[in-house]
Parts: C-alpha cells; sequence; structure tokens
C-alpha cells in the first residue's frame, strides 16, 4: 500500500513537473515571438529610413554636377575665348616674322648671287691654270708610263716564255708522278709518308713509334701506332693505338671516270668495288693489328686523299658497317689532323696532371719543412734572448766594478801595466824559491 501510495506521488510530481515545463515553455515561445515582431518592424523602418537618405543624396549629387557642368562649361567658353586671342596674336606675330625671314632671305640670296659668280669666275680663272698645268704633266706622265709600259710589257713576255718553259717542265714531272703513283708500292709509300709527316707535325715523337709489332710473336707490324698511357695501377704501361694508310686509287679513278661520263651503271659498280676493297683493308687491319689490352679496341684508316675520304663518307652504311663490325674509323688527312689534336689536348691535360700531383707534393714537402724551419727560429729566438739577458747582466757587472775601482789610483802614463804585471811574476817566482806563497786569485772587491 506504501508503495502505491509512493508511485502515485511520483507521478503526480512528474506531471505537476511536466505541466511547468509546458507552460514555460509556451511563455518563452510567446515572447520570441513577440521579439521577433519588433526586430521585423525596427528593420523595416531602417529600410524606409535609408531608402529616404538614398534618395536625397541622389538628389544632392544630381544638383552638384549639374552645377560642376555649368560651370565647367563657362570656364570652357573663357578658356577657348582667351585661345582664340592668343592665336590671333601668333598668326600677327607669324606673318611679321615670315615677311622679315622673306626680306632677309631675299637678301641673303643676292649676296650669295654676287659671291658664286666672283667664285665661278674665280674658279674658271684657275681651272684654265690648272688645265694647262695638268696638260702638260699628263703629257710628260704619259709619254713616261708608256715607256715603262712597253718595258714591262717586254718582260712579261720574256717571264711568259720562261714559265711555258717551266710549264713543259712541270707537264713532265706530272707525267712522273703519275707512273709513279701506278706503281701500288710507290703509292702505298707516299700515303705513309703523308700520315708520318702529319703525326710528325701534331705529337711528338715520344708520342708516337713506327712499325710497332701489337701482337708478341707474330711479324706483322702496324705502320704507326700512338702510345696512349695504360691504366692508373699500372704508371708505366702503354697502350697502342694502331693507324694503317690506305690509298686505293684504281677503283677511285674508275668512279671519277664514271661519274665524269654521268654513267649510272659504271658508277654504281665502281662504287660497290671501292666499298669491298676498303671493307677488305678493314678486315684485314682488324685481324692484324686489333689486339686488345696491348692495342685499343679501335683503330684507324688513313686515307690519304680528301677526295677519297669524302667518297667513302658518303656511304653511310659502310662507314657505320666499319665502326660497327671491324670496329675501324675512317680518316682524312683533316680528320685525322683533328683527331690527333685531341690526343694532344689529352696528352697535356695527363702531363699537368702528374705535375700538379708533383707540385702538391712539393708543398707537403716545403710546408714540413717550414714547420721545422718555424721551431728552430723559435729555438734562435730563446737563444738570443738569453745571450741577450747574459749581455745585459755582463754590463750591470762591468758598471759595478767601475763604481768599486773609481777611487782606485790610475797608473801615470810613463809606467805601464805590463811591467807591473811582470814585476809581479819575478816576485812569485822569488817568493817560490824561498818556500812562500802567493795568493793567485784577484781579491773580491
Amino acid at each position: 500500500m506504501t508503495t502505491e501510495i509512493l508511485i502515485w506521488i511520483i507521478l503526480a510530481v512528474a506531471m505537476v513537473t511536466t505541466v511547468v515545463t509546458i507552460f514555460f515553455f509556451i511563455l518563452l515561445r510567446a515572447e520570441y515571438l513577440r521579439i521577433h515582431q519588433e526586430i521585423r518592424i525596427q528593420l523595416r523602418d531602417g529600410r524606409e529610413e535609408s531608402r529616404e537618405a538614398g534618395r536625397s543624396l541622389r538628389e544632392e549629387v544630381a544638383l552638384g554636377l549639374k552645377a560642376s557642368s555649368q560651370t565647367l562649361s563657362k570656364n570652357l567658353v573663357l578658356i577657348a575665348r582667351s585661345h582664340q586671342k592668343l592665336l590671333e596674336k601668333m598668326v600677327v606675330q607669324l606673318q611679321d616674322f615670315s615677311t622679315a625671314h622673306q626680306a632677309s632671305l631675299e637678301q641673303i640670296r643676292t649676296t650669295l648671287d654676287a659671291r658664286v659668280k666672283e667664285l665661278q669666275a674665280s674658279n674658271e680663272q684657275k681651272l684654265e691654270q690648272m688645265r694647262q698645268v695638268v696638260d702638260e704633266q699628263l703629257h710628260a706622265t704619259l709619254e713616261r708610263r708608256l715607256g715603262e709600259s712597253f718595258q714591262l710589257v717586254s718582260q712579261r713576255l720574256e717571264a711568259v716564255h720562261q714559265g711555258l718553259g717551266e710549264m713543259q717542265n712541270l707537264a713532265t714531272g706530272v707525267g712522273d708522278l703519275k707512273r709513279v703513283l701506278n706503281n701500288v708500292k710507290a703509292r702505298g709509300t707516299w700515303a705513309e709518308i703523308q700520315l708520318e709527316a702529319l703525326l710528325d707535325q701534331v705529337l711528338t715523337s715520344k708520342q708516337y713509334e713506327k712499325n710497332v709489332c701489337v701482337r708478341p710473336g707474330s711479324l706483322q707490324r702496324v705502320e704507326f701506332a700512338v702510345r696512349l698511357p695504360g691504366p692508373k695501377d699500372q704508371p708505366h704501361s702503354q697502350v697502342w693505338l694502331p693507324i694503317d694508310s690506305k690509298f686505293p686509287q684504281e677503283d677511285y679513278l674508275r668512279l671519277q671516270d664514271a661519274a665524269e661520263k654521268a654513267d649510272m651503271q659504271a658508277v654504281q659498280t665502281a662504287s660497290n668495288a671501292l666499298a669491298r676493297t676498303i671493307r677488305e683493308a678493314a678486315r684485314d687491319i682488324h685481324e692484324k693489328y686489333i689486339n686488345p689490352p696491348e692495342t685499343t679496341d679501335f683503330a684507324i684508316m688513313f686515307l690519304a686523299t680528301e677526295g677519297l675520304y669524302a667518297e667513302i663518307l658518303r656511304q653511310s652504311a659502310l662507314i657505320e658497317e666499319l665502326q660497327q663490325k671491324y670496329r675501324i674509323i675512317v680518316a682524312g688527312p683533316t680528320t685525322l689532323v683533328a683527331i690527333l689534336n685531341s690526343l694532344r689536348l689529352g696528352f697535356q691535360t695527363l702531363a699537368i696532371e702528374e705535375r700538379a700531383s708533383e707540385v702538391w707534393r712539393t708543398l707537403r714537402a716545403v710546408k714540413t719543412e717550414f714547420q721545422k724551419f718555424g721551431d728552430t727560429l723559435d729555438k734562435v729566438k730563446q737563444q738570443l734572448h738569453t745571450a741577450s739577458q747574459t749581455i745585459e747582466q755582463t754590463g750591470v757587472r762591468s758598471r759595478a766594478l767601475e763604481r768599486k775601482l773609481k777611487d782606485v789610483e790610475q797608473l801615470p802614463e810613463v809606467e805601464s801595466a805590463t811591467e807591473i804585471i811582470f814585476t809581479d811574476e819575478k816576485a812569485k817566482e822569488s817568493h817560490k824559491k824561498r818556500g812562500f806563497s802567493l795568493p793567485t786569485e784577484t781579491p773580491n772587491l
């Protein structure tokens, strides 16, 4: 029974609390609606006031703009009138200036006409005199020049006759050269001499060798080989770059003849034959002279003429095949000089690096010796300081002795100190004979 009463009491309290909460909520909502309504009214009043203020502001701005435009128009009218007056004054001044300028120009023109007429008369007179002098000089010069020209022509004709004789001798020499070049051995020797001249022109004698054996135990010798430095771990080793000269003149001349005759089939045949000859020469160089690590993994084929090199260079497929398959670089005289110059720059760079390392070693040694020299100087300084202190102490002692001896009577000039010393020594000897001894040390003063 008591439990039921408590439950009913709790329910009653909960209902009362709910009712009170609902009541307060209704009051708060009514207050919120009232405040919201007041805010809306105030906002509407504010918009109306802003609208009235904007309308009045626009009217004032319109009135101000109208007044400004009227003032500006009046000012523009005044400025236009003042400019008009100034322009009228300037027109009058320009007219006056133009009239005065015309008068001065007329006066100047009259003066110039008179001066020009005087100058013309004077010039005509001087020109006549000059013409006479020039005619006389030209006549004399013409006669002298004609004589010199005839003499020069005769000398030139004589020189032409001598030149014709020399050209005949030259034609004979060209024939001899052609006969020499027809010989395969002589032609090869000529290409070898040209290659040697280029090497001697660019490199030093210690940077290349002639007739080098690149395969130990083999009799095959490459014509020339450039001496390259070996690996860094073997500073005294060397690697050879083989260079062999080739001059297939017959195929090249056949190609030139076919090109001059415009025979395309013959040109193609001669070009194929030339490529085949170059390919065989490249294979021969590859098999005989490329021997890593004694040599580089590539070699240079030197063609003696630029025309032959240009013809080979025109066949790009052949050049690529020689480089990829046989490891051969084809070079003409100009290209070989460029390659050798690059190698020479590499040699110079290597020599500079070696010299730089030697310089650094020398500098390190100098630094060490300089440190030792600094230590020695410190010791000498200390010794000099000690000697200086000793000398100062000696000076102090000498001055003290001088003060002590100041009152001692000085010997007369007639009597010498050596005689006194000598007499003292005799006295010592006599005392020794008698059995007496004299003090050997000077008493401390």
